[in-house]
């Protein structure tokens, strides 16, 4: 099969198309032929060596973090799919691989595609649907009426967040440029702060939650939009403590850990507010709620460009610019 793979981490690495074998299938694993493929910053950081740390990959690394296709052959031990089952996935992040035309995926992280999205817009969802999910329903619990901020509203995981976190019903603030100011309205935003002329800190105050995805500064600032007892999750970093035992790091990794957030657990400590970093993990069950939202036009994906697969480079480049609305996605069959 032919499948795009990282050889050598850095910045000006680009992938390199292979032929490789078709993966074999673990007792409990199903075989899915990829029909697209979301893509993400994740990828580009992960073929960058910025996680090498936490996710210590044997190169060379067929790169990829989620995909929509369909289930050509499934291991003795699957009972929840058959062949000619459409589905999306987020593989399990020791297992990813989803920039190749098959992967074989745990069962347990797989959901069916939502009926009424096409390959290419379900490819879109695993990574930054789970993401969402995992910040607001599992870590910060968001209920009705509080009030949440979630910037970047107009990236992968804010457009996907906003639904999400209105569907909760709480009061939704974002960051946007003016440009995607009506777009993130639509999604339901109900304050949006134009990051190039407006200080969020400033603007915003009695806050419940903050999702963040940006930087150092964007992080420490969303501590003074917090109200005490309020809870501040960081998607980019930096790692803490909590995350760490969870990812099952060894002890110096751990203090590593606790070194890197120290700094913004103690600011956070100070305000008295919680600070913790979410790395998602794949789930098919919470992927399948995600479906049932999806199918009842609760949450509607957004997709900003398509690309062949053979311009898997030019797709990851595109990313990096950062001017992306939604998700990109490359078209595998």
């Amino acid at each position: 099969m032919k499948a795009f793979v990282v050889d050598r981490y850095g910045k000006n690495a680009g992938l390199r198309l292979a032929e490789v074998p078709v993966p074999g299938l673990r007792p409990n694993d199903v075989l899915v032929e990829v029909h697209a493929a979301g893509v993400n910053p994740l990828d580009s950081k992960i073929r960058d060596g910025e996680f090498k740390l936490i996710l210590p990959y044997r190169l060379p690394l067929i790169l990829g973090n989620d995909a929509a296709g369909v289930v050509v052959s499934v291991g003795p031990k699957v009972r929840a799919f058959k062949p000619g089952d459409q589905v999306y996935a987020r593989p399990d992040k020791d297992r990813i691989g989803t920039f190749a035309e098959f992967i074989a995926i745990d069962e347990a992280d797989v959901a069916l595609k939502p009926k009424n999205l096409t390959m290419e817009e379900a490819a879109s969802v695993p990574l930054v649907g789970l993401t969402a999910w995992q910040a607001l329903v599992e870590k910060a619990k968001l209920g009705k009426g509080q009030k949440v901020l979630i910037h970047a509203g107009s990236g992968g995981v804010g457009t996907i967040a906003i639904q999400l976190a209105k569907h909760l019903g709480a009061v939704v603030a974002t960051t946007s440029s003016s440009a995607n100011s009506d777009l993130v309205k639509r999604l339901g935003a109900d304050v949006v702060i134009d990051y190039k002329k407006d200080d969020f800190e400033k603007v915003l105050s009695g806050y419940d939650v903050v999702l963040n995805s940006l930087g150092k500064d964007t992080l420490e600032k969303s501590l003074r939009v917090l109200k005490p007892g309020g809870k501040l999750i960081s998607i980019s970093g930096p790692p803490d403590p909590d995350f760490a035992r969870e990812n099952g790091s060894n002890w110096f990794l751990q203090q590593v850990m606790r070194l890197l957030s120290a700094g913004i657990r103690r600011k956070a400590k100070r305000r008295g507010v919680a600070y913790s970093f979410l790395f998602m993990r794949a789930s098919g069950e919470q992927l399948s709620k995600i479906s049932a939202l999806i199918e009842a036009e609760t949450i509607n994906p957004v997709l900003d460009r398509v690309f062949p697969f053979e311009a898997m480079n030019e797709a990851l480049a595109y990313i990096e610019t950062g001017r992306s609305k939604g998700k990109v996605v490359v078209k595998v069959k």
